[in-house]
């Protein structure tokens, strides 16, 4: 899968993450249907957004657990929808996609935020999931000697 196919696909289930965040009618079993409707291509753009969708979706209890550990002074309940999506599609890559550089990861991240939120959004999402990545890292993961 290229690079821009996986970009392509964070940004869908991004999109994806919102409406099922706002909309409490849809359930999971609408995930094919809902990336499908966004027409993103290629095919493994969609196949990535879907799997992120669901590994979210699946991993959501844990995942919120570890946002709220790590943002201080916010709750999810605070954070603008899109900046909480953004993190949670993040959050997962970290915590269960070890395929994925967490550079990229918090990266790909920093961008959709900056792209899709405020501007201050950018600085937020990097400041949580450096965090995360931080205790979840091993010390030469970390920079540490």
């Amino acid at each position: 899968m290229t690079v821009r196919a996986r970009t392509l696909g964070r940004e869908a289930a991004l999109k994806v993450l919102y409406q099922l965040d706002l909309r409490s009618d849809l359930d999971d079993g609408a995930i094919d249907e809902l990336v499908e409707g966004l027409e993103v291509r290629p095919p493994d753009a969609a196949e990535f957004a879907k799997s992120l969708v669901r590994g979210v979706r699946r991993h959501q209890e844990a995942i919120d657990a570890e946002l709220a550990t790590v943002a201080r002074n916010w709750t999810l309940e605070r954070m603008a929808v899109i900046d909480r999506n953004i993190l949670r599609i993040g959050a997962y890559e970290l915590l269960h996609e070890p395929d994925i550089p967490a550079a990229v990861t918090i990266d790909e991240a920093v961008n959709m935020a900056k792209a899709y939120s405020t501007k201050d959004s950018g600085a937020f999402v990097n400041g949580i999931l450096d965090r995360i990545h931080q205790r979840r890292a091993t010390p030469a993961e970390a920079g540490e000697p």
